[in-house]
């Protein structure tokens, strides 16, 4: 059940009471400790070829344990339970003309738990950030078997070490994340997406460069290859896409400006769903990353890539220098990739979802680095959670 409070009652004046689902958790986690038995921690189990291979012989699941527990649109934050759906907190926002700013790659049938364990954005995070700029506090249960808090419920919080955002991103490894407060935006008045037809060698750098002199920033601006232009319905050609928000006079300023690359072409909203949902269930998928000066380059190796893959789709967020590649898993590709991958590259590989064979060729692995270790081994001393998936030496 949702609680609907006032602005200025979601801080609690004294430590909240561990609730039965986390109090089970933890239970859960203590009889793994016991029996010496690793866990795979799953959310709403959409993604679950994404990260490196985890080692574990029992599932824990978040996705039964949902619900808002707490909304206060005065101050734009909203507290719920690690199962809860993207949709049911659109939902729940929409009615308060506010939204929560994420967009992961996938649906909204994905839990508020998973996106941020994963640290999983879309393409608003070019204006809204990540889960981690958009998290207030977080509730979870260490590998050592202890519910823990960090942050808060509301938007101004005292200093301190920042454990809220050391959990964003942390893939489970660290603790079973139970529950998230988030800060929320107001919907804008005007809302409006566009299309642009670019030249495929130069354009990315264009937009770049473009977006560095302008006084504003877009909700989302991603380049699309072809292919993936195609498949959601944007043009048959390199096509940058540009959401615009704000009052209907800002839009049609920023529209105005975005007009320096070529002919604008609003499209649908419906543009950045399917851009969302582009990813085959089987695809291998990896972004690039290099400066965002040199966005024209990471966007040349990918290209080298898909005429090496049939069917790839590629698109970039220029604001971050970041490409990203959706690679249908063909025989001959995990060959063709490796190849790739072994060949020299100023650009920065990170996998999303990759072959085993193939992690080690694409991505370092984080826990080779001291401080991902011992704060690995400080949260989960016993090697219990999501094992693998830090590339940990089974």
């Amino acid at each position: 059940m949702t609680a609907i409070a006032h602005a200025g009652t979601g801080a609690a004046a004294e430590p909240r009471p561990t609730s039965n689902a986390t109090a089970a958790m933890r239970e859960r986690v203590a009889d793994a400790i016991q029996r010496g038995v690793g866990l795979r921690i799953i959310g709403a189990g959409t993604w679950l070829g994404a990260g490196r291979p985890v080692h574990a012989s029992e599932s824990l699941t978040t996705s039964d344990d949902a619900g808002i527990t707490e909304y206060v649109p005065g101050d734009l934050t909203l507290t719920a339970r690690a199962g809860t759906s993207l949709g049911e907190i659109r939902d729940a926002t929409t009615a308060h003309g506010q939204w929560l700013a994420l967009d992961p790659f996938g649906s909204d049938e994905g839990t508020l738990g998973a996106t941020v364990a994963t640290g999983s954005a879309g393409p608003l995070r070019t204006f809204f950030g990540s889960p981690r700029d958009l998290l207030l506090g977080v509730e979870f249960v260490t590998g050592a078997g202890v519910v823990a808090r960090g942050g808060g419920r509301v938007v101004k919080n005292v200093a301190g070490f920042d454990l809220s955002r050391l959990f964003a991103g942390s893939w489970g490894t660290l603790g079973v994340i139970t529950e998230v407060t988030l800060r929320l935006h107001a919907r804008p008045e005007a809302d409006e997406s566009i299309a642009i037809a670019i030249d495929a060698a130069t354009g990315p750098g264009r937009v770049r460069e473009l977006l560095r002199r302008l006084p504003f920033v877009p909700y989302a601006c991603e380049i699309a290859n072809e292919p993936l232009a195609r498949l959601i319905g944007c043009g048959d050609t390199v096509t940058a896409l540009f959401r615009m928000g704000g009052n209907a006079e800002a839009v049609r300023a920023q529209r105005a400006a975005l007009a320096e690359l070529g002919s604008a072409r609003e499209v649908n909203a419906s543009v950045w769903q399917h851009l969302r949902a582009a990813e085959p269930e089987e695809a291998i998928v990896f972004r690039l990353s290099r400066l965002p000066i040199e966005i024209d380059a990471t966007w040349a190796d990918a290209a080298a890539i898909a005429a090496s893959c049939s069917g790839t789709l590629v698109h970039a967020a220029p604001s971050r220098g970041v490409v990203r590649c959706i690679i249908p898993a063909e025989p001959t590709t995990d060959t063709t990739l490796a190849a790739a991958f072994g060949a020299t590259s100023n650009a920065t590989r990170i996998g999303e979802r990759l072959p085993a064979e193939l992690w080690e060729l694409c991505s370092k692995t984080p826990v080779a680095d001291r401080l991902s270790a011992g704060i690995k081994k400080t949260f989960d001393p016993h090697s219990i959670l999501n094992y693998g998936i830090l590339g940990e030496i089974v």
